[in-house]
């Protein structure tokens, strides 16, 4: 029987950053951010073996898994494809999108990060299933220059796909992103970093909903 492919689900997208985690584990905030009522999570880990990643990544996806959440893995489509994950998020100067999709089928969710509307157009026609739009702010968590709210607001006018807003998105920016019409936000170290995860997931779902 054919799966049904999953969808991007509105609200918050949990993405996983071990070293701002105040000591933490990735396990340990994965398990936070589930508690908290998070409905997608990216593995997404650029300074560990790829044997750490593998290992971390085979306990999130069971965590999720069990918990009817979407688990997203970031760069790694063989491992995604190990783990029979929900699907992969790339960037620009990753795989191109025809390629991840022959390796890992229709049902899969294939995200594309983009920085620019050439990028979002480009991402459409190439059969994306959501993408990411940012950094909106100025990051710690990538090396790219902030494209700023200007660039949200011409994917809401101009694209007619899912799309997570991302980049130093924090409680105390959070709402100028919704105004603008953003559905699905992500926050990297504000979740992770929190002293309480699941009370800082609570507060912000109370701004954003979902």
């Amino acid at each position: 029987m054919k799966k049904t492919k999953r969808t991007l689900p509105h609200g918050i997208y949990g993405i996983t950053g071990e070293k701002f985690a105040v000591g933490r584990s990735n396990i340990d905030c994965v398990k936070s951010m589930i508690d908290g009522g998070i409905k997608i999570i990216q593995y997404r880990e650029k300074e560990k073996s790829i044997r750490e990643k593998v290992e971390e990544i085979i306990e999130i996806r069971s965590l999720c898994r069990a918990n009817d959440v979407t688990f997203i893995v970031n760069d790694h489509v063989d491992i995604a494809i190990l783990v029979d994950a929900d699907g992969v998020h790339v960037g620009q100067d990753d795989m191109d999108i025809s390629h991840v999709r022959k390796l890992i089928g229709e049902d899969k969710i294939i995200g594309k990060s983009t920085h620019c509307l050439e990028h979002a157009k480009k991402a459409v026609l190439d059969g994306a299933d959501y993408i990411g739009v940012g950094p909106i702010f100025k990051t710690t968590t990538k090396e790219k220059d902030p494209v700023g709210l200007g660039y949200l607001e011409e994917v809401v006018k101009n694209i007619n796909l899912p799309f997570v807003a991302i980049g130093g998105i924090k409680e105390s920016n959070i709402e100028e992103v919704k105004k603008l019409g953003a559905t699905s936000i992500c926050l990297v170290s504000e979740i992770v970093g929190a002293e309480n995860i699941v009370k800082k997931i609570k507060r912000l779902k109370n701004i954003i909903g979902g």
